[in-house]
């Protein structure tokens, strides 16, 4: 076991200030706000970072990266990141600090991922005369529609990293126990729009019009042949129409028809073959029926695979908090998506859940984006933990 991994300090550290990093989840908790706008709560972390004497930089409106630069001198360097924006969901939790904006709530842990960066940043600049290295501590926007990893990744922020780490809060997993699973463990989040172009008749002479609905009701069907016929049963993939809006009254051949839906796959590979399908069978489903079509898609997120290194190294970390028996190595993946992807496709990392669930209490059994959605704080002093000895232990590496 290394120094760091050994070191009881660091858990009294974090111990020290749990309290101050509930807190701030509570605050944060508050007064959520949606993607893109996180405006108050980049403003209230700037001043947290501030305080702790750790220059930033701000990255697109509302993010903002961090920097704790080691006293002994140049070394490797790790991104730590945590995503802080809010949901559009009411909050309907009876506790002091519910949400005060109607409408908005983090109810999916993003407030306790900001806060427990927060408390982990301010024990990293305490050791910073005993770090070699660099440490970026990225607090990034818009998550939740995958437009936000991007802007570090395009202002030039994940260049020269050396490994990026970052972790969620699962209300899925009981707290105490701490999630790191090697490979593929989130699918890709694409989202297609297709426009349908017809032609316009009365109802009662079709033959004069060219039918946008019944071509767009086909396009429906036949691309979920691409799931049933075209990719391999062992590749878990998804195809799926969520909209399909068409014509203006009951009795005129609609000339416009508009779907939209989302691609979910787990390697680049399957995503790229099953993207371009949704597009070939679309535009010649489209082509039979007399129609033409526009294609759109919005690259939300890349699938999520965690490297095989960083994934042991977190499993490594995190037995020497909770105990390796609490240390889950092997789980089901997610179709869900993050876009913390997009630093993995970057530099080799983790991304690491912890447990925030307590069998005691059912409060917290509720999933993410619920309007009961809460956590068992209890677990954000596991995951300040788990980035302060992940950080060290990687730095002090040789």
């Amino acid at each position: 076991m290394s120094n760091v991994l050994a070191n009881p300090s660091i858990k009294e550290e974090v111990q020290a200030g749990a309290e101050e990093v509930i807190a701030l989840r509570r605050h944060f908790h508050q007064y959520p706000e949606p993607s893109l706008k996180e405006y108050e709560t980049i403003k209230r972390i700037k001043e947290e970072l501030t305080k702790l004497d750790i220059p930033f930089e701000a990255v697109g409106e509302t993010g903002a990266i961090g920097v704790i630069q080691g006293k002994k001198g140049p070394g490797k360097t790790i991104l730590l990141r945590a995503d802080i924006d809010a949901l559009e969901l009411p909050d309907a939790k009876d506790v002091p600090y519910k949400s005060k904006h109607p409408g908005l709530h983090h109810a999916c842990g993003h407030d306790g991922h900001t806060a427990s960066l927060l408390g982990a940043a301010k024990i990293l600049k305490a050791r910073e005369n005993d770090i070699e290295g660099t440490i970026k501590l990225a607090f990034q926007q818009a998550e939740e529609i995958g437009a936000g990893a991007r802007q570090f990744v395009q202002a030039g922020h994940v260049e020269g990293v050396d490994q990026v780490f970052g972790l969620h809060l699962d209300s899925g997993v009981s707290v105490g126990k701490i999630v790191s699973v090697a490979g593929a463990s989130h699918a890709s989040c694409d989202i297609f729009k297709i426009k349908v172009h017809g032609k316009s008749a009365h109802a009662a002479r079709p033959d004069q019009g060219i039918d946008a609905v019944l071509a767009a009701a086909s396009i429906t069907v036949e691309l979920q042949s691409i799931v049933g016929r075209e990719v391999s049963p062992l590749d878990p993939v998804v195809v799926a129409v969520g909209v399909l809006n068409a014509g203006t009254r009951y009795n005129i051949v609609a000339n416009e028809a508009f779907l939209e839906g989302t691609v979910r796959t787990f390697s680049h590979e399957t995503r790229h073959f099953v993207l371009e399908a949704v597009e070939r069978i679309a535009t010649r489903v489209a082509e039979s029926h007399r129609c033409t079509i526009e294609f759109d898609r919005y690259d939300a997120a890349a699938p999520l695979i965690n490297h095989d290194e960083p994934a042991f190294r977190a499993a490594k970390v995190g037995a020497a908090i909770v105990g390796d028996e609490n240390i889950i190595r092997e789980q089901p993946k997610s179709l869900g998506a993050d876009d913390f992807a997009d630093f993995l496709a970057e530099a080799p990392g983790v991304y690491a859940r912890v447990g925030t669930r307590h069998l005691d209490n059912p409060d917290t059994w509720y999933g993410h984006h619920h309007e009961n959605f809460d956590i068992d704080e209890r677990g954000l002093a596991i995951a300040t933990e788990l980035h302060v000895r992940y950080a060290l232990d990687y730095l002090n590496e040789k």
